[in-house]
């Protein structure tokens, strides 16, 4: 008869450490907001050193479910679509610096998603929403003198579309790839000398948003994103 090896494998204290305080956060015990218990506390309670219960924490921290402070209790998160967005920060954004494929894909991706974007505001948008962009739209022209301004308008602008829809999730990822394109690739952003196209298909977009007609709003968009797409590519094989 062979006889099927199943090792058992020991845990490290702090990952037994980690799991409890984990179930208590996912159970409702510790609510977004509360302090977590002193490590004093936490090492009475689990018997264990103060090492397995640092570990533990900066593990929780790592996952977003904490916040460590110097001096200060980890206080236990609220859990929102842009505290998860922040989670993956860092590695898409070492992903897109290490590959032009998956810019490539980010591209598509955020091009697919906004204009599904901008068919919801055209469908929901109020007047206080067309007030709201045209001032974003005045900030933008304001900042021509600034390129990090600019920039930083025209990502309010378009997040703001996503805004529209209701759903913090649609902000959230707007949020996240308009960050990632900014932090590794400005030079999809960077200042061409064709800042007054933007301004102008800016504002196409938001009277077709007002007008109500996704059909025209969606083609705006669309022309608006692969524009900035065609240049960057052009600005590749210079």
């Amino acid at each position: 008869m062979n006889v099927v090896s199943e090792p058992i494998v020991r845990k490290k204290l702090s990952d037994e450490v980690f799991a409890r305080l984990k179930h208590m956060i996912e159970t409702g015990e510790l609510k977004a907001g509360d302090d977590m218990p002193s490590e004093r506390e936490l090492m009475e309670r689990y018997g264990v050193g103060r090492p397995a219960i640092r570990e533990a924490m900066q593990a929780l921290a790592g996952k977003g479910l904490v916040e460590i402070s110097q001096g200060e209790r980890a206080k236990v998160l609220r859990i929102t679509a842009e505290s998860i967005f922040r989670q993956v920060d860092l590695p898409a954004k070492m992903m897109l610096s290490g590959s032009s494929d998956s810019l490539e894909h980010l591209k598509s991706a955020r091009i697919f998603f906004e204009r599904g974007m901008i068919r919801e505001a055209a469908a929901r948008a109020t007047p206080e929403h067309i007030t709201q962009l045209n001032a974003l739209l005045d900030k933008q022209r304001q900042s021509l003198s600034d390129a990090d301004a600019f920039i930083e308008a025209d990502m309010e602008f378009h997040q703001y579309i996503a805004q529209i829809s209701g759903n913090p999730i649609f902000a959230a990822v707007s949020g996240a790839m308009l960050g990632w394109l900014k932090s590794y690739h400005t030079e999809m952003l960077i200042w061409t000398g064709r800042e007054n196209f933007t301004l102008a298909e800016h504002e196409e977009i938001i009277r077709t948003i007002e007008n109500g007609n996704a059909d025209l709003a969606e083609k705006a968009m669309i022309k608006h994103l692969e524009r900035s797409r065609a240049l960057y590519a052009i600005k590749e094989r210079t």
